[in-house]
């Protein structure tokens, strides 16, 4: 099992998630908890996309933190 970074940005009404590493893997969810559920389920989707298709699975490199300006 891999831990792949995401970005989580409030969205309006709702919440969007990226994943850095995984170029397309995106979700929406209208909570914080909702939001964490659905990248969770997009990025094993992805994933297992990659598998089928016989493509590479990116390794994990992305990395985030805070920083106080």
């Amino acid at each position: 099992m891999k831990r792949y970074a995401v970005v989580i940005e409030k969205a309006g009404r709702n919440y969007s998630a990226y994943v850095p590493d995984l170029p397309g893997c995106v979700a929406t969810g209208r909570t914080p908890a909702a939001i964490e559920r659905e990248i969770r389920e997009a990025i094993r989707f992805h994933l297992e996309g990659l598998r089928e298709d016989g493509l590479v699975i990116p390794a994990p490199t992305a990395r985030a933190t805070y920083v106080t300006a």
